[in-house]
Formats: C-alpha cells, sequence, structure tokens
C-alpha cells in the first residue's frame, strides 16, 4: 500500500508544475492533499478528478484562495467524514477522512501559528482538541494513517537551523513537548522516523533566500500512525526530483492492504 500526502501551496499551481502528470505514474493507493486553496467549483477540469483514481473528494475552507484538504483513492471508500465536527477547525477545511474496512486514512492541514499571535493560539487550541482523539484513536482496534502538514518540527534533527528557530512557532517548546506526547504517551507513532533515521530530511523550504538550494529546510508534513500502520511501514521517500510546492511529496510504502 502506498500513500503520498503533499501541501499543494494550491492545487491549481501545483497542477500547472507537472503534479498530476507526476501523480500518475506513481501508483498510489491514497493520495492526501492539503492547502488545496480552491472552491470545487474552481475544479472542474477533469484533471483535478484523476481518471486513474476512483475517489476524489475535496473539503474546502469557506474563505476564497485558504487552506482545504482533499483525498484520491484508487479504491471506493467505505465512508467519507469531512471535518471533525467542530466548527471552528471545520470551516477552515483542515480534516477529510476516508474509511477503509479497518483502516481511516485523514488528509490533515493543522494550522500554521506564524503570521499572528491570534493564529498561535488557535493551533495550540486545535492541538489540545486533538490530543485526546488521538489518544482514543491509537487504542480503538482500527489502523489510522493521518497524513498531512502538521506544521511542527518535532526533533533538532528535523529542521536545519533549529538553534535559531527554537523562539519561532512551528518550533516551540510547547509544539515539540505535544509532539512528545503524541508520538510517546498517546500512543501513535512517526511513521517516516520508523525506517528513515537519516538527517537532513526535509518536507518544507522557505521561498526566500536559497533554502531549497541549500537544504535549508524543516520536516513538517508526516504520517501519524497507529501501530499498526507503523509496525508495517517499509520504505519512505522525499521526492525533491521536480518542485510542485514549497513542500515536497512525502510518499510511505506499507506491507498492508486497504
Amino acid at each position: 500500500m502506498r500513500i503520498i500526502s503533499l501541501n499543494a501551496n494550491g492545487i491549481r499551481a501545483a497542477a500547472r508544475k507537472g503534479f498530476f502528470d507526476w501523480l500518475k505514474r506513481q501508483r498510489a493507493d491514497v493520495v492526501c492533499i492539503q492547502e488545496t486553496k480552491a472552491q470545487e467549483w474552481q475544479l472542474e477540469d477533469p484533471a483535478f478528478r484523476p481518471a486513474f483514481m476512483n475517489t476524489c473528494v475535496y473539503h474546502d475552507a469557506e474563505k476564497k484562495g485558504y487552506s482545504g484538504v482533499a483525498i484520491y483513492a484508487r479504491k471506493e471508500p467505505d465512508k467519507v467524514q469531512v471535518g471533525l465536527g467542530w466548527d471552528a477547525f471545520d470551516r477552515e477545511g483542515r480534516w477529510l477522512q476516508a474509511d477503509f474496512g479497518t483502516t481511516s486514512v485523514v488528509s490533515l492541514y493543522l494550522p500554521s501559528g506564524t503570521s499572528k499571535d491570534e493564529r498561535q493560539q488557535f493551533k495550540y487550541e486545535c492541538m489540545e482538541h486533538l490530543k485526546p482523539k488521538l489518544a482514543e484513536w491509537a487504542t480503538s482496534g482500527r489502523d489510522w494513517i493521518i497524513c498531512g502538514d502538521w506544521n511542527i518540527a518535532h526533533k533538532e534533527i528535523d529542521l536545519k537551523n533549529w538553534k535559531a528557530n527554537q523562539k519561532n512557532s512551528g518550533f516551540l517548546p510547547e509544539e515539540r513537548a505535544w509532539m512528545d506526547e503524541v508520538f510517546g504517551p498517546v500512543g501513535m507513532h512517526d511513521a517516516f522516523r520508523r525506517v528513515d533515521p537519516r538527517p537532513e530530511q526535509y518536507t518544507w523550504w522557505s521561498n526566500r533566500g536559497r533554502a531549497w538550494d541549500n537544504n535549508v529546510g524543516w520536516r513538517i508534513d508526516y504520517h501519524v500512525t497507529s501501530t499498526g500502520p507503523a509496525d508495517s511501514a517499509e520504505r519512505a521517500r522525499i521526492y525533491k526530483d521536480v518542485r510542485f510546492s514549497d513542500h515536497a511529496p512525502l510518499i510511505l510504502d506499507y506491507d498492508a492492504d486497504l
């Protein structure tokens, strides 16, 4: 089973850069997209519902040109859940879930707190809202694979300039401690790190300076999973040959079927 996650920073922009042509060759079972930055009526071109996928579902933000998530699946899911049932979160188009038998795959876009303190506080609210749910899902008996942009670099190994960013959103002590709990007592796992412990494995690069050229990046995109998928993770890859976004596609292969 191959699952790909990408923060597209605008699905229409990613399409113009060849994302769907690339995706067709990847033989993915499920693709999770974040930051579609479009309303469905703006995605009437068949390219945005690729024929090689059986299901293509979008969850837009109410605000135009903002946030939004999507899931493409080769197999039709048994159930699709749009949102988490929390209005403040769901209005921003941040959660889309597809259930296949005993497996749930999610496209998640956790807020960034870089623009202003109000958004950082909302990010903390989202984190606290999610934590008990993650703990419940970790012991639910279902297999959970929550893909997406979590907007947090967990450890020093996960960003290039960690010393200079300790007071910046995305690497704050409170955020990192929360990730410690998610990957600790909460019971979820960082599937990428199960198979790739190497440093300098980043998924996002600033558009400023020459961050991409010099690999001055952050690893803020994850497959956060329950124990079953974590144990079955076989291979992980961050695709950087072509740049579709300021994020790179995160690809994980699991020794499991949907």
